[in-house]
């Protein structure tokens, strides 16, 4: 089974001592986000986790503590936009803080294991075309040594988010535009040695030589693990999704990082109340087992085909 740490929150940054406590225990406990009384126990063991992978927008808290994972395989989705603190609030300095940081990841885990994100993408009167063009290069440039490609993708407005994307004025931005966007931004990953993919994206970029995404990737894994895996797409992402099968050990409603257009938190109020009901040496995530709360075991298996080895 492959873990992702997470969609919902932003593990590494906010939640790493949690995270590394759960690993040593061997399990953690997961609720069910629509039925919160519903709760699954996943094994962590190294036995039937056939990975990790992590997402982000600042690992340094967990830096430190990499060496605890040395029996998983692991990769991070790194989120590294142009934006500033009105649309990424509580972000470090890109220039000084997280492209180091980048750099700092990759040294030690290798350049194929650091996915650099560069997404959502809008438009507006401070975020033009031009705008993202310029520091997309200048991304591109510091990160080409330590990263193989970028994943990209244009925003989605959800009603959740809806009051806070409008704060930040987004500008239209038609199919013709994403797509010449696209190109530009292809343009300059190609000319650093990076490839570009979508993530969830229904539009066709061939043309550009931009793929899409598969960021919950069996494939990667394989290479990685020298075994490959058989493992399905996995259905309970949109139609676009290229992911496989993962388990989520995230909660919605839990990260700090402020970003304007983010789908996982919608109620800042219960991001505040979520941030002083969270202990560390709890095999919850937020908060502690109730009188209501029904435990079940989850089924975990690993998706290794041990008998086929991809360096045979």
């Amino acid at each position: 089974m492959i873990i992702s740490a997470s969609r919902r929150t932003d593990i590494p940054t906010y939640y790493s001592g949690w995270f590394l406590n759960r690993i040593k225990a061997g399990y953690a406990y997961v609720r069910n986000p629509m039925n919160v009384h519903q709760i699954s126990r996943i094994n962590l063991s190294p036995e039937v986790v056939d990975g990790i992978v992590f997402w982000t927008k600042n690992p340094i808290p967990m830096l430190d503590k990499l060496e605890a994972l040395r029996d998983y395989m692991y990769y991070f989705q790194f989120t590294l936009n142009s934006y500033g603190a009105d649309v990424e609030k509580n972000i470090p300095s890109k220039d000084k803080v997280i492209v180091p940081a980048f750099q700092r990841l990759s040294d030690f885990i290798g350049p194929d294991r650091v996915i650099w994100r560069y997404d959502p993408i809008f438009l507006s009167k401070t975020y033009t075309a031009n705008y993202h063009i310029r520091y997309f290069e200048k991304l591109a440039k510091r990160l080409s040594s330590y990263t193989k490609k970028c994943t990209i993708s244009f925003l989605d407005f959800y009603r959740n988010t809806e009051k806070n994307i409008a704060a930040l004025s987004p500008t239209g931005f038609s199919a013709e535009q994403q797509e010449q966007l696209a190109k530009s931004i292809a343009e300059i990953a190609h000319s650093y040695g990076l490839r570009v993919d979508t993530c969830a994206e229904g539009i066709d970029l061939q043309q550009y030589g931009i793929e899409h995404a598969r960021c919950i990737d069996d494939r990667l894994f394989g290479q990685l693990i020298q075994v490959p895996l058989k493992i399905k797409k996995d259905k309970n992402q949109r139609s676009e999704c290229g992911c496989m099968e993962s388990l989520d050990i995230g909660a919605y409603n839990t990260c700090r990082n402020g970003c304007r257009y983010c789908y996982a938190n919608y109620n800042e109020k219960a991001v505040e109340a979520n941030r002083g009901n969270h202990n560390p040496n709890s095999p919850l995530l937020i908060g502690e087992i109730g009188t209501e709360d029904k435990i079940t075991e989850r089924k975990m298996f690993s998706y290794k085909i041990n008998q086929l080895r991809l360096d045979l």
